[in-house]
């Protein structure tokens, strides 16, 4: 166990690499770490600094080609590198936890999310089947889930994102341990949802006192949350030091680097508002999408059935040359409607193209196929796995395509050129690209067809913040070149304010209001509007030092 004095966390002179068939792969180097009781020590890095490995050395879940140097990782005075792993399986949950950044990779389907609970509690506290349910639904009313008899009765995929979040961080308290390491706990919710888990973080951190290792790519979030930050790169901490002192004056370029990259609403990227002398490129009249079909049994036995609404008479103007902004929490209805602009969801209403209507996907012709194009947040479920880049981009230059632009190659090795990849990219297969460049080849293939309007369905939401950084400036770069209009949907107001002209609120499947970026965050918009700007992080370089010269 721990004393007063000794530090919960130690990593002293810590390296790790994984053997591969080309030799070593040196993920960390010479890591030094300490983490007290009471503190929360935030690590921070862009994809492939090594944070993930660092939280699986401590937890002890290496691979089999791990090879690890004679550093050490000390829980209080326990040497965790010398334990079995069933002397590990033992501390896993009792004196260390984890929560991880996707709560549905967490729970087990097949099981109740009770029985989940429960069995932490008697393997770890020694309590019967009986008290560990009952303790169970007590620690679920704690962390504010409001029927927590009838939430330890679900099965993970009858609750919400936030919901699942909130009893993997009450499992992961669930037996007081020393050290709970949280990584990208809030990458995969939305903002008021992601808002409501940090402020439960906290209040149960205070109560417990826990020392907590927090994992993000998210400086703004860290620089709210944690007292001590360390910068991780390639592997190595190159900066280390209390929060408030490290984000106004960052000693690192790495550290300088990543704060430069998170959105600030008060520096627009886009230019000047665009006129609305021109007819609408887009009208959206009473569009709205449902959910469901009755079946022959609710038929047979007569029972009621009610259809769910994704999106409730929706009228909206976008005009040519804008970037429309669409905000909203999980479940508001943005990709909904994004869907139907594009086929994907049936919908009733109306639809016009630049004056042609369009009632459903019947009308939506090889033209309007060409001329509306959109980019899916994951790359990995739109790319084709078993295809080249090549062949992937080839696909809009056959559909679309100018026979008298060029050969296919040398047109996929100029738009490769464009969105900033080496030529070399065209023989490689998905799996042989980084999540950024994934991005970029789903970019691509949307603008070889030269579209008129194209749809960002949260493309940077599975990015970290430089990688992001680098598509946001991509796709204002294309918008100037091409004028092609966008619909940018997100859940990151900071960012969505910074590159759009216009915002739209959504709640519910209803259209909440439609304002000016530069006005979104006056005191006389929407209550709903208001708590979406109250949930969001401020940028962390808001209080930055300017640097001096020596």
């Amino acid at each position: 166990m721990t004393s007063d004095n000794t530090p919960v966390l130690t990593i002293r002179d810590y390296s790790l690499a994984y053997r591969v068939p080309a030799g070593k792969i040196e993920v960390l180097k010479g890591i030094d770490l300490t983490v007290h009781r009471g503190e929360i020590v935030g690590l921070v890095g862009e994809s492939g600094s090594g944070k993930s490995s660092l939280a699986s050395a401590i937890m002890r879940y290496l691979p089999g080609n791990a090879e690890e140097n004679a550093g050490e990782i000390r829980l209080g005075e326990t040497d965790l590198r010398a334990q079995s792993q069933r002397a590990m399986a033992d501390i896993r949950g009792r004196r260390i936890s984890m929560v991880f950044q996707d709560p549905a990779t967490s729970l087990n389907p097949t099981l109740r999310l009770g029985e989940q609970l429960a069995e932490v509690l008697i393997r770890h506290q020694g309590l019967s089947k009986d008290q560990a349910w009952r303790e169970g639904e007590a620690r679920l009313a704690h962390v504010g889930l409001k029927t927590p008899a009838e939430m330890m009765r679900r099965f993970p995929h009858e609750v919400s994102g936030g919901e699942k979040q909130r009893v993997v961080i009450t499992t992961a308290f669930a037996c007081n341990p020393e050290l709970i390491i949280f990584d990208e706990p809030t990458t995969a919710l939305d903002v008021i949802t992601a808002r409501q888990i940090l402020d439960l973080f906290g209040a149960l951190q205070a109560e417990t006192g826990v020392a907590s290792l927090y994992i993000s790519h998210d400086l703004a979030l860290l620089s709210q949350t944690a007292r001590r930050v360390a910068v991780l790169e390639k592997g190595t901490i190159v900066e280390e030091g209390e929060t408030a002192a490290l984000f106004r004056a960052p000693a690192h370029p790495y550290t300088r680097a990543l704060i430069d990259a998170v959105p600030h609403p008060e520096k627009p990227l886009v230019e000047a508002p665009v006129g609305t002398t021109a007819p609408p490129l887009v009208r959206i009249r009473d569009v709205s999408v449902h959910y469901g079909r009755k079946g022959l049994l609710d038929t047979l036995l007569r029972r009621d059935f009610q259809r769910v609404a994704g999106n409730r008479s929706i009228t909206l103007d976008i005009q040519p040359g804008e970037v429309l902004g669409i905000v909203g929490e999980s479940g508001s209805g943005k990709s909904t409607l994004a869907k139907a602009m594009t086929g994907l969801n049936a919908f009733e209403g109306l639809i016009e193209f630049d004056g042609r209507p369009l009632r459903g996907l019947s009308d939506m012709n090889r033209s309007y196929r060409r001329d509306v194009q959109i980019i899916f947040q994951h790359p990995d479920a739109s790319l084709n796995p078993r295809q080249k880049i090549s062949e992937i981009l080839a696909r809009p230059i056959k559909l679309y395509g100018n026979k008298d632009a060029g050969t296919t190659r040398d047109r996929i090795v100029a738009m490769l050129e464009r969105v900033r990849l080496p030529a070399s990219t065209i023989d490689r297969y998905p799996h042989q690209l980084s999540g950024g460049e994934k991005q970029r080849i789903a970019i691509a293939r949307a603008f070889l067809s030269n579209p008129r309007l194209v749809i960002c369905d949260e493309i940077t939401s599975a990015l970290d913040v430089s990688v992001q950084a680098s598509v946001i400036e991509l796709l204002m770069e294309l918008h100037r070149e091409t004028g092609a209009t966008y619909v940018f949907i997100t859940h990151d107001i900071n960012l969505v304010r910074q590159i759009a002209h216009r915002i739209a609120v959504m709640y519910r499947g209803d259209l909440i209001e439609v304002a000016p970026a530069s006005a979104i965050a006056d005191p006389d918009r929407k209550p709903y509007t208001r708590e979406l700007l109250a949930a969001v992080t401020p940028p962390a370089s808001t209080q930055r030092a300017q640097p001096t010269l020596s």
